[in-house]
C-alpha cells in the first residue's frame, strides 16, 4: 500500500507561507485554523463572498483575512481545495492555477436519491487526476482528504512518536515535500502513498487508510 516513508521526520517549515483556501466547511475552517496557528497566513474563501466569513476570520486571528475565490488563489504561494466534489467545475480559471501548489482535499461524494452520500464510480482514474484536468498546470498534491474533521482538529502532537499520518500523493515531489512541511508544522506526519495514480487509489473512500487514525508505527505494520 503505502511504499514510501519519506517525511515522517521532516523539520519545520523555516519561513511563514501564504495559503488560499477554497472552501469553508468542516475540512476548509479547520486546516486554516490550524495553518493561522501555526503561523502562515491564511485567506479563506467560499461561494457566498467574504461578508460570510467575518466571524470566523475573527475567531481564527490576525494571520486569517475573508477573500473572493479568485483572490485567495492570487494571495496563496500554496491552495487548499475543500470543496464538494459536485461543485469542482465551478473553480475559477484554471490559468490561476498555473505553478501554484495545489492541495486536493476533495473526495468524490455525490448524494443519492435520498440525500445520503455515495462514492462515485471513477474507473481507472481518481478524484485527483480528475480534478488536475481542471487545471493542468497545477501542482497537485493529494493530502487532507483520509481524516475525519474532528480528529483534524485535536490530534496534532508535539511528540513525533505520537503524531497521526496524513498521507499525500502526487507527481511532484517538490510540492510534496512543502506540504509534508505544512502538515509538521501542524503537528501530524506526513506518509506518501505514491504517484498521483497509485497513491490517490489508495487514499480513496473505502481504503484501508482512509478515515483510519493511526501513527508512522502503525502505518508500517499494516504496510510490512
Amino acid at each position: 500500500m503505502c511504499n514510501e516513508l519519506e517525511y515522517p521526520d521532516v523539520k519545520r517549515s523555516v519561513r511563514t507561507m501564504n495559503i488560499g483556501i477554497i472552501g469553508a466547511g468542516n475540512i476548509g475552517t479547520t486546516v486554516a485554523k490550524l495553518f493561522a496557528q501555526a503561523g502562515h497566513q491564511v485567506a479563506i474563501s467560499n461561494t457566498k463572498g467574504p461578508e460570510s466569513l467575518k466571524q470566523l476570520v475573527a475567531e481564527i486571528g490576525p494571520n486569517a483575512k475573508a477573500a473572493t475565490v479568485e483572490d485567495a488563489i492570487k494571495f496563496g504561494e500554496v491552495i487548499l481545495l475543500a470543496i464538494r466534489w459536485t461543485q469542482r467545475n465551478s473553480l475559477p480559471n484554471a490559468q490561476l492555477f498555473e505553478n501554484k501548489i495545489v492541495i486536493d482535499a476533495i473526495n468524490a461524494y455525490a448524494t443519492d436519491g435520498d440525500g445520503n452520500f455515495q462514492p462515485v464510480p471513477l474507473g481507472d482514474t481518481t478524484s485527483s487526476e480528475e480534478i488536475l484536468k481542471l487545471m493542468p498546470g497545477a501542482r497537485l498534491v493529494k493530502a487532507f482528504n483520509t481524516m475525519y474533521f474532528e480528529t483534524l482538529q485535536t490530534g496534532g502532537s508535539s511528540i513525533p512518536e505520537k503524531r497521526l499520518v496524513l498521507f499525500i500523493a502526487g507527481d511532484d515531489s517538490e510540492a510534496k515535500e512543502v506540504v509534508a512541511h505544512l502538515i509538521e508544522d501542524i503537528g501530524f506526519a506526513a506518509v506518501d502513498t505514491g504517484f498521483l495514480h497509485e497513491g490517490g487509489r489508495r487514499q480513496q473512500p473505502g481504503s484501508p487508510i482512509y478515515n483510519a487514525p493511526m501513527t508512522v508505527d502503525q502505518v508500517k505494520e499494516i504496510t510490512a
